[in-house]
């Protein structure tokens, strides 16, 4: 029998979205923690499934408790389920993220997310010194046909210190180098949806070899590790 995300999952979800208070949430946590341990099971087997093709060394799948210190908004819970898979450091970059939420919210994202300030300098210098590898990976259509192009945030205009009429400022000015796949309600639920992320997956690999090699080494392509 296929490991699945619960049918009940986006129900709960959607009631929560219009019930986000502890009397109602405190009241009903028998069945949410019912479909929560439905859901971290899902987490793990695409763990497992991910293993015959990457290191991953750990898997966080977050709570769905808010921190709500310094936000505006004060709702005490999420109204989706997340979690992360991290590749072994230091010599493999990159990490997944998985997101189930109802109304066809549901996504999968892989890259980095928030690159320090090392590693941001190094990816804009190589795309400095030559871009071709990564445009090759953008342009390989199997690889663009399930990613598409890069999301996420970027700078108005050339980083300090680049040419803002540099051929790659496009790749140069951004600040995240991540890609996102979305998916139907109707897609998260059926029996083979964590085969197809993890399918998925796979194909970013290109992207994940050729940035692990970059974050890896110098511009003289000499190893840091």
């Amino acid at each position: 029998m296929s490991v699945t995300i619960p049918k009940e999952t986006f129900s709960f979800l959607n009631k929560l979205a219009k019930n986000n208070n502890r009397d109602w949430f405190n009241e009903r946590k028998p069945e949410f923690k019912a479909i929560e341990a439905k859901v971290k099971s899902a987490y793990n087997h695409l763990g497992e499934l991910m293993a015959a093709h990457d290191q991953i060394e750990k898997i966080k799948i977050f709570r769905i408790y808010r921190d709500v210190r310094f936000s505006k908004n004060k709702l005490p819970y999420k109204t989706h389920f997340g979690g992360s898979f991290t590749r072994k450091k230091p010599e493999l970059r990159g990490g997944y993220y998985l997101h189930i939420q109802p109304n066809n919210e549901s996504f999968i994202a892989a890259g980095f997310w928030e690159p320090n300030k090392e590693d941001l300098l190094r990816v804009r210098k190589e795309f400095e010194m030559d871009d071709s590898e990564m445009r090759a990976i953008l342009n390989n259509k199997t690889f663009s046909e399930t990613w598409g192009n890069f999301v996420g945030d970027e700078l108005k205009t050339a980083p300090k210190g680049f040419d803002k009429a540099h051929p790659a400022i496009d790749l140069i000015r951004k600040k995240q180098y991540i890609f996102i796949k979305k998916y139907s309600d109707k897609e998260v639920l059926q029996d083979d949806f964590l085969e197809n992320v993890n399918d998925a997956f796979k194909k970013i690999r290109p992207y994940f070899d050729y940035m692990s090699d970059v974050l890896t080494t110098n511009l003289n392509g000499e190893s840091l590790l």
